[in-house]
């Protein structure tokens, strides 16, 4: 089984192949079943395939470039080769080349060829261009609503160009630039720069946009106080808002990406989250409870079912009885060594008698002087 943060990754490591090769990301639903970090790897080769092997012609003309005047080798750029053929080239020059030519290019001929540069050549060139040219062209993929080429470059951009360009891109745009990032460790520091409030309209775009997958995936890659900000401010959309969320996690099986947020809730915050009618399902209630049962994530979820409603609770008591012997030995030795009886007591007393003498009878339970 692979974990719901991995399943995310990979279905953003999927969307950089299917763009990178020209292909849709169905065609490639194949590399689902793959850990992200495998797909990940293959698309680190895909580029080095891709860019080292590109023809002679292209040396050729690179060197041809290096020996007129920037403002020429662009007009040829533009004129002659087009938004591809002149990102090829580009990946063939030294950066401060490349960054003289692009700064005399059109700012939306630039930001289409963007799509087409060699990823490794980006940090180089970004580091070489003017600030404001930057903050244009990225406002000009936010526009052509290019969020994975948007990805690959929002790792290298320094943050006085961040906090100018945040401002001006729609709020759905970054989240899905930030779940297709190539930088996850730089996405702490750009929600820094976001400010509480921008923060605050980015979670509430996950709604309206059908972005919850974007925004748990995002959750998932930032420090743990970051995590915990996200997950107070999804908890605090209107329940027709975040209904949506529980429903798009039990049709993607996400669970295992929720109910670490959930954990970090308030009380107050979990309440609002276990009133959600989604959570009175009781083909919900199951699936959480065969998640959590292949995850382990026992100390996640049993806070969340001790402020369920009564009915809600007895459900998930019914799934819990119905596990078997092994599961529910595993369920036991997980709560005695996270000390979770104090939560798991009440759920036994709603079994029926079966379940309650089965989970009596439990090896783990016996073990620390239960019943």
């Amino acid at each position: 089984m692979i974990p719901d943060m991995d399943k995310l990754r990979n279905r953003a490591e999927t969307e950089k192949i299917a763009a990178l090769v020209g292909e849709g990301p169905d065609r490639l639903a194949f590399l689902r079943a793959l850990p992200a970090d495998d797909v990940r790897r293959l698309r680190e080769q895909a580029v080095a395939s891709l860019f080292d092997g590109t023809p002679e012609m292209l040396d050729r003309i690179a060197k041809a470039t290096k020996l007129v005047p920037a403002g020429v080798a662009a007009a040829i750029s533009q004129k002659a080769l087009g938004p591809r053929l002149a990102a090829a080239v580009a990946g063939k020059l030294e950066p401060p080349r490349a960054a003289d030519i692009i700064e005399k290019l059109p700012v939306s001929f630039s930001a289409e060829s963007c799509a087409y540069l060699d990823p490794r050549r980006i940090p180089g060139i970004v580091d070489r261009l003017d600030e404001d040219l930057l903050v244009r062209i990225a406002v000009a993929l936010a526009e052509r609503g290019d969020h994975l080429t948007m990805g690959r470059f929002v790792g290298h951009l320094r943050d006085s160009a961040l906090e100018r360009i945040l401002p001006q891109v729609p709020d759905d745009v970054v989240l899905r630039t930030g779940f297709a990032i190539d930088m996850p460790e730089r996405l702490g520091r750009i929600i820094g720069l976001m400010g509480e409030e921008r923060l605050a309209a980015v979670i509430a775009s996950a709604a309206d946009s059908g972005l919850w997958p974007e925004a748990l995936a995002i959750a998932g890659m930032v420090p743990d106080a970051q995590r915990g900000r996200i997950a107070s401010l999804a908890a605090g959309q209107p329940e027709e808002r975040l209904d949506p969320l529980v429903l798009i996690v039990a049709e993607q099986d996400l669970w295992e990406s929720l109910l670490p947020l959930v954990a970090l809730l308030g009380e107050g915050e979990r309440r609002a989250v276990a009133g959600l009618p989604s959570l009175r399902s009781a083909d919900v209630l199951g699936q959480v409870v065969r998640a959590v049962v292949a995850t382990g994530l026992w100390a996640e979820f049993l806070p969340l079912v001790d402020v369920l409603p009564a009915e809600s609770r007895k459900t998930v008591a019914d799934a819990a009885a119905g596990l078997t012997d092994g599961e529910l030995d595993a369920l036991a030795r997980e709560v005695d060594k996270r000390d979770l009886w104090e939560l798991v007591l009440p759920l036994v007393e709603l079994m029926d008698d079966t379940g309650k003498q089965r989970v009596f009878e439990l090896p783990a339970f016996q073990e620390q002087g239960g019943g």
